[in-house]
């Protein structure tokens, strides 16, 4: 099902998924770092190349440890204002991302055999 989809983040890049992949939305949608997706519902599927792939891939982690970063930095505010519970849900959600970035490492160096 496809589904209009508008909404703000904030980074600058730009890949499309087309229909295939597990999600399809039809239209674009920015980020306010001017990070946009077109999503297409035609049917079609494109195919990247290994080097177009390594590239986002690279981009992904790189930008994965930025928000990382920015996050243990929110976490050491939080932890200095007293609000401890919140604190540690940051924490948590730290301990996905570096995860999930793991996980990209993972894909990247599959790819590059």
């Amino acid at each position: 099902m496809c589904v209009n989809d508008n909404h703000s983040h904030e980074h600058n890049h730009g890949h499309e998924h087309e229909a295939g992949q597990e999600h399809c939305c039809c239209g674009e949608h920015t980020h306010e770092h001017g990070h946009s997706h077109e999503h297409c519902c035609s049917g079609e599927q494109k195919t990247q190349s290994a080097v177009e792939n390594m590239a986002l891939l690279n981009y992904m982690i790189d930008h994965n440890r930025h928000h990382n970063e920015d996050l243990h930095e929110l976490l050491h505010s939080l932890e200095a204002s007293g609000k401890n519970e919140t604190a540690a849900l940051v924490a948590e959600a730290m301990h996905f991302y570096e995860h999930g970035t793991e996980k990209l490492e993972d894909a990247l160096e599959l790819l590059g055999k």
